[in-house]
């Protein structure tokens, strides 16, 4: 593994534990042993990793949907339940930066909107196929239940992601016979 890859791996374990703005370089640093010199050599700066970071977060979730890519809107919740056995449930690390830098970097929180439309995109290109058409609606929708039970999760339990997957699948059910 490269150094940059050791530092945006340490970096992404401690943002996820301790958020982005509440923790000093030098501990982000720790997991990887490498000096702030190399984190600049790497990522320019400190909001430079962050993007790195979460732009990794997303790029990794999205490709674990598309390795599945036949099981339809019932795949992206079942992928949710499976990440967050891997990494828990303390909702999305995505959101959580951008409410961190939303006024102050637009550039981080630019990316984040950016990496959740492709996600919503994902969403219609599934409801697509389910449906034979698109559903801009519905995607929507699907949407909404998704980042709802990943947030909800935080709190009440993965089991709220069993609760979104099945309240999905009635709209689904619903826009089918329309």
């Amino acid at each position: 593994m490269s150094k940059r890859d050791e530092i945006l791996e340490g970096a992404m374990r401690t943002f996820e534990r301790h958020g982005f703005r509440g923790i000093g370089v030098d501990a982000v640093l720790l997991p990887s042993g490498a000096s702030t010199r190399t984190l600049y050599k790497h990522f320019g700066s400190r909001d430079g990793l962050v993007l790195a970071v979460v732009e990794q977060r997303h790029q990794a979730f999205l490709e674990r949907l598309r390795a599945d890519p036949e099981s339809g809107v019932a795949g992206l919740f079942k992928a949710l339940a499976l990440w967050q056995t891997e990494f828990g449930a303390r909702g999305c690390m995505l959101l959580r930066a951008h409410g961190e830098y939303a006024g102050d970097s637009e550039e981080i929180a630019g990316a984040v909107r950016r990496q959740k439309t492709e996600f919503l995109d994902e969403i219609g290109r599934r409801v697509e196929v389910e449906l034979g058409r698109r559903d801009e609606a519905l995607s929507l929708q699907i949407w909404l239940l998704f980042e709802g039970a990943t947030a909800a999760a935080s709190v009440a339990g993965a089991e709220v992601v069993q609760a979104a997957a099945e309240a999905a699948q009635v709209l689904l059910s619903r826009a089918s016979r329309m």
